[in-house]
């Protein structure tokens, strides 16, 4: 993952010529997390998150082409349903998104910009999030130390400086997985995983 990253930074890197205008902000926004569940449905329910963090933009001369990339740390939620009641899953990362992005209009005024890319996640909460015991069993909810998005968006600048953006935000890889242990035998196996997948708004101010 972290190679892949540095790799996908290198080539950003090339492909900026020195003429881009470069714009650096603060970004902060709203997760609306659907957890998608395989072999164990309907065991998580979707809760709202945040995040909030640095983003630079690059915006190439004339042709409405351009990038942005941020550093975002970022909490999503889901709602474990259990015997004893519900108890929340909480996701706190460092997400870092690459996207392309190609604007039009009258970009000193108002600009309007489709945008696309990889985001790469790193976990910075608690590996294990959830466990419980029963009499012969122990289920764990585990979260993976690092995991493969992608966005597709829209979005609009004003006067330069303000912006907002509407994003999906689609798990390419599985975010958690569902373990369960047999005290009998020792023995434990994944039951299930989870992709965690985000309905994303955000507003930015660009320096």
């Amino acid at each position: 993952m972290k190679k892949t990253l540095v790799m996908v930074l290198m080539v950003v890197a090339i492909a900026i010529p020195s003429k881009a205008q470069v714009k650096f902000g603060l970004q902060a926004g709203l997760n609306m997390t659907n957890p998608s569940v395989k072999d164990i449905e309907g065991s998580l329910k979707s809760r709202t998150g945040f995040f909030v963090g640095p983003t630079v933009q690059f915006s190439l001369p004339l042709i409405g082409l351009g990038f942005d990339a941020s550093a975002l740390y970022d909490q999503r939620e889901g709602k474990a349903s259990h015997e004893d009641g519900s108890t929340t899953l909480k996701a706190q990362s460092i997400q870092i998104p690459i996207n392309v992005r190609y604007g039009f209009g009258m970009a000193n005024l108002a600009e309007v910009f489709l945008f696309a890319g990889p985001q790469f996640g790193f976990n910075i909460g608690s590996d294990k999030t959830l466990s419980e015991e029963a009499n012969i069993a122990k289920s764990t909810w585990t979260l993976k130390s690092s995991n493969l998005s992608a966005n597709v968006g829209l979005g609009a600048t004003i006067l330069g400086h303000v912006q907002a953006k509407i994003n999906y935000n689609f798990a390419l890889s599985k975010t958690g997985e569902f373990k369960l242990k047999d005290f009998l035998t020792g023995k434990e196996k994944t039951e299930g995983n989870a992709k965690f997948n985000t309905w994303q708004v955000s507003v930015a101010y660009l320096f």
